[in-house]
């Protein structure tokens, strides 16, 4: 069960990840986010 959560928890990262790489630059910063902000966000960080 463990290795079947730590998938989906990857599957998420990545399609968090993906989804906003996909943003525009503009899109991002009305979201109040950089590029550099991605990862943090996309494994469940705060947004400053």
């Amino acid at each position: 069960m463990n290795l079947a959560r730590s998938f989906n928890e990857w599957r998420k990262y990545r399609q968090t990840v993906n989804e906003l790489g996909r943003m525009s630059h503009r899109e991002l910063q009305d979201l109040g986010l950089t590029r550099a902000d991605i990862p943090r966000v996309a494994r469940g960080g705060s947004v400053r």
